[in-house]
């Protein structure tokens, strides 16, 4: 029994995935994130960077919390917030899902969208920033979480590392990891190091961010990748790096939920792709343990819509050689 809420954070399942690729030669696990109860992994960084302030005398009773969130963490702060009784108020962009602006809605945020990305970046990252600064000017008595560069957002997942080796009952040989604010990947790979471990990382990179140097582009999917390096990043983190496209995160997912009935958001799918991609430099026998961050009904006019596929993707599908093969692609992902 757990004492409240808050306590059913972490302490997620693994699975053993059998039939998302059924001829691997070596063991695939999932980590659902999706089952933390504010749906998923940035439970763990809300949960821990709030009860820090709070420790710290940094949050009483009056103190409103401010963040910049696509979706996730700031679900996350608004379920912590609410339990405790803070206010808070979460700065998105029009990219944030409409599903996701009620979400924190419902639990008890304060929505505030820029409208126009950044002046000098062009990017809506560094405007969502800009403008938590000017909200904490106008709030002396605030706290901002900065999932960017708080280290109790990698601290956090650092026990997500901790539960996958108790859990399995030894180190995994590889942990693949979808990168954004760097918080997994960091808290996972300071476990793995601190403790001595054989395990080799894999950060799922989105093509279009700059995490890994890769250049600026467009990208669709949330929550995957970014277009500012976080703070929380360092050159030691990964032992190797895989860049996965939005197309690419399409098809994990689908194949997810046709094969193995899980509903998992984008940068899952991310991770699962990017298994298939590095199979071959994986020795037969090993384990292999995926993080799936989030869970996909916040994705259902978006990734699992047939017709938001069709209208993002049109030259992908079109080299398909008929629309019923596009269509049966749409439906099955086989």
């Amino acid at each position: 029994m757990k004492e409240n809420v808050l306590a059913a954070i972490g302490n997620t399942p693994l699975v053993r995935l059998n039939q998302v690729y059924p001829d691997l030669p070596f063991r695939f696990y999932a980590k659902l994130e999706a089952l933390n109860p504010g749906g998923s992994t940035k439970d763990r960084p809300a949960l821990g960077i709030i009860r820090h302030g709070m420790d710290l005398g940094l949050i009483n009773g009056e103190t409103v919390i401010i963040e910049s969130s696509s979706g996730n963490m700031g679900i996350g702060l608004a379920q912590v917030c609410l339990y405790y009784g803070l206010r808070f108020i979460c700065v998105v962009d029009p990219k944030t899902t409409g599903q996701n602006a009620k979400l924190l809605r419902v639990y008890g945020a304060e929505v505030d969208m820029v409208m126009e990305p950044d002046p000098v970046t062009k990017e809506y990252l560094q405007a969502r920033i800009n403008r938590v600064r000017e909200l904490r000017k106008a709030y002396p008595n605030s706290f901002w979480p900065n999932q960017y560069e708080n280290v109790f957002n990698a601290r956090s997942h650092y026990h997500t590392m901790r539960e996958i080796v108790e859990e399995l009952g030894a180190a995994p040989d590889y942990l693949l990891c979808a990168t954004s604010t760097c918080g997994t990947l960091r808290g996972c790979a300071e476990y793995v190091r601190e403790q001595g471990l054989k395990t080799k990382i894999v950060a799922v990179d989105a093509v279009g961010s700059v995490i890994f140097g890769g250049q600026n582009l467009k990208r669709l999917i949330p929550g995957h990748g970014a277009a500012i390096r976080p703070a929380l990043y360092c050159d030691d983190l990964a032992d190797l790096c895989v860049h996965v496209t939005d197309f690419d995160c399409v098809l994990g997912c689908r194949r997810l939920v046709r094969h193995e009935s899980i509903l998992a958001g984008g940068s899952s799918g991310a991770v699962v792709v990017a298994l298939d991609k590095v199979r071959d430099r994986i020795p037969a026998g090993s384990t292999c343990v995926a993080i799936l961050p989030d869970r996909g009904e916040r994705y259902l006019d978006t990734i699992y819509s047939d017709e938001w596929v069709a209208e993002h993707f049109c030259e992908v599908l079109e080299t398909r050689p008929s629309r019923e093969e596009a269509q049966a692609w749409l439906t099955v992902t086989s």
